[in-house]
């Protein structure tokens, strides 16, 4: 039979669309208060929930602001949880899911000690998660591991199956190789090993694969100042090589001491080969030439775990005296592979080998040089530290932002070995879990909230679900079946007096087959004349003859009852495995669709009870805001009733003023028409005054011989013009203008005769002056005429003109 060779399985890629995914789950475990340590600013709310208060000083230190965070996560564990409650919630389903075919990750996150390499590897009676996880594997494929050296992994991370022959040469011809002397070799057992893994609770998968085989390999690295080392390489003892001291830094040859403390020139050491990354046939990143050694017991892995440990590059620092100086990476690789129809060997065909990994993650805890006071090789691992971390925060943020907004942003995996390591498990399929640690100690409240809210967005993060492995196509339940089968044949030959299988197991076929047969005689012929001995051995050899056919023909028998037996048997078997095939693949896929529909109501459920907490913390903050909003609509309403009282004060106040002025400004215009009134009446007294001695002078009857009248005479005149004239034809109306106008209805014809011999009146020239009265009859009637003249303009223009006419000059 040839070795096949196997790889990874290429998982069926489903469509985009169907493709299911199950977000990254994070957890937080609050570590306990040191004695020290006085004030915290870590408090467990609720299962979900943890707060986070600034301390009295960053209150101070921030202007007097004080702001309390909440942070919901998957499940909290506070300080009382053991590691065994740890255990059952995050890395149980993770075992499972290994021994099932699928993959997973699991790694602790948080500022230096916060108990992270306490969670993962635990303390002496208290083992971690690592140890429970390899107790709990081995416990579950104890009875069905395969030989050493059936499956023997290659360097492209695949699996090559290899038949019992080549197995055993293979184990004969290690055992024959001579063991390297090392200084690992020489070192004895830490005494808290046995504790460690002395797990008591016997932890197990219920559902195993009886008809498979498995074997177990695991590999053990660290990335320090971002590259990767084996610390499981074997490297042979060389004493002019300098040796490591206890805290994994070369010693120089003159050197006595073996502690941290001592200063070491780097310049005399021989660093160790770095790895390098590849990705294989699947897309699946892998370490080349990374030691993978096969265990068969929880203590030999973990046994190789604390060799690797111990190599691990820790250091003393302020904030912790064993402080983890880089990432460190357990991988726990499961092959598994169906066995044949008869149940006894390993199925050959390289299409049903499955290998699955579960890698368990130690993050180195990010630190602020400030308060650690790092130098040299320190500083400089604490910068490559933050880096790391730093750019597995941008990887989360990129793909949170590609899953939430559906953009293609490239997600920088390359940027840091540690992202580019595990980069299958975020873009590929696999269970990813995350436990942050937290010290609750004051004194990392500013590195604990970074922690926070790189946690509360590594949850939004989707990972696609792993797909179930593909059956083989086989009977189920072969390997139980082949076992009865031979029991119940050891029972049939008990019962009919044969040999029974596992009674005359150190006895040879020869010798079981002899005792059926009667005894020989002696065969010495010590006499030629002997004519006995010979009788008697042919008697017996025909009795053996003759009782060898009688064997044979009851052999045959029995063969043809047992195979007729067998028939029977195998028909009923068939009868009832085909009744059982169909009453378990009815069973099957009722109980796949009420995982499913568990697996749904499950999501749903935590997907509400997250939308409740969202819910409840909008509410509370829309109380908040709603109380907020009462008190300034209260203060507001208050102040628009004092608005309105004073408008109806000042409306009072203006309808007051409004009444004054309106009946002061009534009087003021009664008093302005009235004196208006009066002066047009007045106006129009004058005009009909005019008017009236126009008449007059029209109508008046001229004197056929003027005289002058005395002054007595022309006041007299003067009063009686005063009067109004006897009305003359004529018709007077009012124009456009507001003005009247005459027409005259009749006609009269003046006449006047100058007086010979009169002079112009002077008093210079003439020395006799003309009489009074016909001077000053003269003067009356040419002034008359012009101010009838005047008047007739004036009626024309209208009321608003006003014309001042000079006196006409007079004659001389």
């Amino acid at each position: 039979m040839r070795a096949a060779r196997a790889r990874t399985p290429r998982r069926p890629k489903a469509a985009p669309g169907n493709v299911l995914k199950d977000p990254v789950g994070v957890y937080c475990r609050v570590r306990p208060l040191g004695e020290q340590d006085a004030e915290r600013c870590v408090e467990v709310v609720s299962d979900t929930t943890v707060q986070l208060h600034p301390p009295d000083g960053y209150r101070v230190f921030r202007n007097g602001e004080y702001k309390e965070t909440q942070y919901t996560f998957k499940e909290v564990f506070g300080t009382l949880v053991t590691q065994k409650q740890l255990f059952d919630v995050v890395a149980k389903p993770l075992v499972e899911d290994l021994i099932r075919g699928k993959n997973g990750l699991l790694f602790t996150y948080g500022v230096t000690g916060s108990g992270k390499t306490h969670t993962m590897t635990g303390s002496p009676g208290d083992g971690g998660l690592l140890p429970r996880c390899l107790d709990m594997i081995f416990n579950s494929i104890g009875p069905f591991q395969a030989k050493r050296f059936v499956f023997k992994l290659d360097d492209k991370n695949g699996v090559d199956v290899q038949c019992e022959v080549d197995a055993l040469l293979e184990r004969q011809r290690r055992e024959a190789m001579p063991v390297q002397k090392t200084p690992c070799g020489k070192r004895q057992i830490d005494p808290e090993f046995a504790d460690m893994i002395n797990v008591q609770d016997h932890c197990k998968v219920e559902e195993v694969d009886e008809d498979s085989v498995y074997s177990v390999f695991v590999s053990y690295i660290e990335i320090y100042n971002n590259y990767i080392y084996d610390l499981l390489e074997e490297i042979p003892y060389d004493p002019i090589k300098p040796k490591w001291n206890s805290c994994n830094t070369p010693m120089r040859k003159g050197d006595k001491w073996n502690s941290c403390s001592t200063p070491v020139r780097i310049d005399d050491f021989i660093p160790p080969q770095s790895r390098v990354l590849r990705e294989d046939q699947n897309r699946n990143m892998y370490v080349i030439g990374c030691t993978e050694v096969e265990v068969k017991s929880t203590d030999e892995a973990f046994e190789v775990f604390w060799r690797g440990q111990k190599r691990r590059r820790i250091a003393n620092t302020q904030l912790n005296r064993e402080s983890s100086r880089s990432h460190s990476v357990f991988m726990i690789k499961l092959a598994q592979a169906p066995l044949d129809a008869d149940g006894d060997n390993v199925l050959q065909e390289k299409e049903q080998i499955t290998l699955s990994q579960l890698s368990l993650v130690d993050l180195a805890g990010s630190e602020r040089t400030n308060r650690t006071k790092a130098e040299g090789s320190r500083l400089r691992e604490a910068g490559n530290i933050n880096q790391s971390l730093m750019t597995l925060r941008t990887c989360i943020e990129v793909l949170r932002e590609n899953q939430m907004y559906g953009t293609y942003k490239m997600v920088p995996y390359r940027d840091s070995k540690l992202t580019h390591l595990f980069k299958n498990y975020f873009d590929g399929e696999g269970k990813v879990r995350m436990i942050v640690c937290v010290n609750p100690k004051a004194e990392d409240y500013e590195e604990s909230l970074q922690v926070m809210r790189f946690a509360e967005m590594t949850q939004e993060v989707e990972v696609a679900r792993p797909v179930d492995k593909p059956l083989c196509g086989l009977t189920p339940g072969r390997r139980f079946k082949n076992q009865a089968f031979k029991d119940e044949l050891s029972r049939k030959l008990e019962a009919r007096g044969g040999p029974v299988i596992g009674e005359t197991e150190d006895q040879s076929v020869t010798e079981m087959f002899l005792q059926n047969f009667p005894p020989l005689p002696s065969c010495e012929l010590l006499d030629i004349n002997d004519d006995q001995t010979l009788p008697r051995l042919i008697d017996a050899l025909e009795k053996r003859h003759r009782a060898r056919q009688m064997l044979s023909e009851e052999f045959a028998k029995n063969a043809l009852a047992f195979k007729s037996m067998l028939q029977e048997f195998d028909t009923k078997m068939v009868s009832k495995e085909n009744f059982a095939q169909g009453k378990l693949a009815e069973k099957e896929k009722a109980i796949a669709g009420q995982k499913m529909e568990i697996e749904r109501l499950e999501k749903k459920n935590k997907t509400l009870e997250y939308k409740i907490d969202i819910l409840e913390k909008t509410a509370t903050i829309y109380e908040e805001e709603k109380r907020t909003l009462q008190q300034e609509l209260e203060s507001k309403s208050q102040k628009l009733q004092r608005q309105a009282s004073d408008k109806r004060r000042l409306e009072a106040r203006l309808q007051g003023m409004v009444v004054e002025t309106t009946s002061k400004w009534e009087k003021e215009c009664e008093r302005r028409v009235a004196a208006k009134q009066l002066e047009m009446q007045n106006k129009l007294w004058v005009k009909d005054e005019k008017l009236k001695q126009l008449k007059a002078i029209v109508t008046e009857p001229k004197p056929e011989k003027p005289e002058r009248p005395s002054r007595e005479k022309d006041r007299e005149k003067g009063l009686q013009r005063s009067v109004s004239p006897s009305p003359v034809p004529g018709d007077v109306f009012k124009t456009r203008g507001g003005g009247q106008a005459v027409q005259f209805t009749d006609i009269e014809t003046l006449k006047q005769e100058s007086p010979t011999g009169r002079k112009r009146r002077s008093s210079q020239s003439s020395p006799n002056p003309p009489e009074d009265g016909a001077e000053s009859e003269w003067t009356d009637v040419e002034t008359r005429c012009s101010v009838a003249v005047e008047m007739r303009a004036g009626s024309n223009l209208g009321p608003g003109y006003q014309h001042h006419a000079q006196p006409k000059r007079r004659k001389p």
